[in-house]
């Protein structure tokens, strides 16, 4: 079994088995923009719903909100996006590309084009600062007053909702406040396939507590997302934790934490968890003239909330799960292919399989088997290979189980259900079916 798999073999994967799909493919493409096919969609949906679930529905202390994409622009303004959410870009004089400048190869002042090598040196062609925000208009004017941009992150949503949540769901701290949804950031350079695109999706906290009880929350948080991706299947030695030095901390940042995970191209953010102290709702409070402080009624206080901010992303979590749950196998006819997710997030729970498609009773019985569960699971009929074959696509895509309907099943109403994992083979009443998923699956 190979350790892990190469970007080219995931990429290949998820095309093949309509995980992902190049955005336009049929018009050439456009850079960094992603199709989610028939199973990536629901790979997506499971995850956003297993995180949903784990962080909203299972606590009480924390609401739900879908905050709009476009806001005002002095939201923008007053977060520190407009005039601080920049990259410092350089140009190569010979092919005419932009890049990062602190992403260029080389050392000093003298770095080199990573699409045609030439020399590009600093000194001679200084970096300029390009905002990352994508603009908009409002309104069926085109001027300076109409301007407005497509989010680059979901947390001022909830930031400018503070009060409103407090006040129609009577909080008190602490709590939080959780949101998924898309954001845009007009990357130089993004790559490395799902993991840095322009169009996102964003899967955020902001936990509101007293400032003295900052520090521990932040803790507390760090394990308790360190901890999801472990038991949602992610390997422990595929993670780390790694606490931001000062020199890197943004400005309103007391402290920040990375979960980071080991892509083929290396170790990456999956999510970053951040003490952003009071800043934000300082910022919005005094921008907005609105007032954005709590009062505490047992200590007869009234502050501004300092908050915790788990903050990761639905498209680089889905990758990590696909990688890490890739492997290959050597069995007795040959290799295959299996994606062991976890049975919260593969996209099929179960695939009806007849053993014969020529046989109308066949086929007949194993409709009928999947419908009645399709009441109950995510399932997938499919009779358009030899069973082996099948087993081996079903493999492939990260379906749990299998259920075969064979000739014999006319007779003793029987199928045979297939492990993923272990191969195993269990003949089972068809009339049981249902008991023996809901078992299986914890249903």
């Amino acid at each position: 079994m190979a350790e892990k798999p190469s970007m080219d073999t995931v990429v290949s994967l998820c095309k093949r088995r309509g995980f992902v799909f190049q955005g336009s493919e049929i018009y050439g493409g456009i850079g960094s923009v992603w199709d989610y096919g028939p199973l990536g969609a629901e790979l997506k949906r499971n995850l956003k719903s297993a995180w949903w679930k784990s962080v909203v529905q299972a606590r009480d202390d924390m609401e739900g909100l879908d905050a709009a994409i476009l806001m005002h622009p002095q939201v923008w303004k007053a977060s520190g996006h407009v005039d601080g959410f920049a990259d410092p870009l350089v140009d190569c004089k010979k092919c005419k590309r932009r890049f990062r400048a602190d992403h260029l190869p080389g050392k000093g002042d003298i770095r080199r084009c990573p699409d045609c090598q030439s020399e590009i040196n600093l000194l001679e062609t200084p970096p300029r600062m390009f905002n990352l925000m994508l603009k908009t208009f409002l309104g069926p004017v085109e001027d300076a007053g109409s301007i407005t941009y497509l989010r680059p992150e979901t947390a001022q949503g909830i930031f400018v909702n503070f009060t409103n949540v407090v006040n129609s769901r009577h909080r008190k701290l602490p709590f939080g406040i959780a949101q998924i949804g898309k954001s845009f950031r007009n990357e130089i350079t993004p790559g490395n396939f799902t993991f840095r695109t322009r169009e996102f999706e964003q899967m955020e906290i902001e936990y509101f507590v007293k400032p003295d009880e900052a520090a521990a929350s932040h803790e507390r948080w760090v394990q308790e997302r360190y901890d999801w991706y472990v038991e949602l299947g992610i390997k422990k030695e595929k993670l780390q934790l790694r606490p931001h030095g000062a020199g890197e901390l943004a400005h309103y940042a007391k402290a920040c934490t990375d979960i980071e995970y080991l892509f083929p191209f290396g170790w990456s953010e999956l999510e970053g968890i951040a003490n952003r102290g009071d800043f934000d709702l300082r910022q919005h409070q005094e921008a907005s003239g609105k007032e954005l402080t709590y009062f505490d009624q047992p200590s007869n206080t009234r502050f501004l909330p300092f908050v915790i901010e788990p903050s990761g992303g639905v498209d680089r979590a889905a990758l990590a799960f696909l990688v890490d749950a890739y492997r290959e196998e050597t069995v007795n006819d040959g290799t295959r292919v299996v994606l062991g997710l976890h049975k919260a997030l593969a996209p099929f729970q179960v695939a009806v399989l007849p053993l014969l498609k020529n046989r109308p009773e066949l086929v007949e019985l194993a409709r009928k088997i999947t419908a009645g569960l399709r009441r109950e699971f995510v399932v997938k009929y499919d009779d358009t290979a030899s069973i082996g074959k099948l087993y081996r696509r079903q493999d492939e895509i990260g379906t749990l189980y299998c259920i075969t309907v064979d000739v014999d099943s006319l007779q003793d109403h029987k199928v045979t259900v297939r492990d993923r994992d272990t191969m195993q083979q269990e003949r089972i009443d068809v009339a049981q079916v249902e008991n023996y998923l809901r078992k299986k699956l914890n249903c």
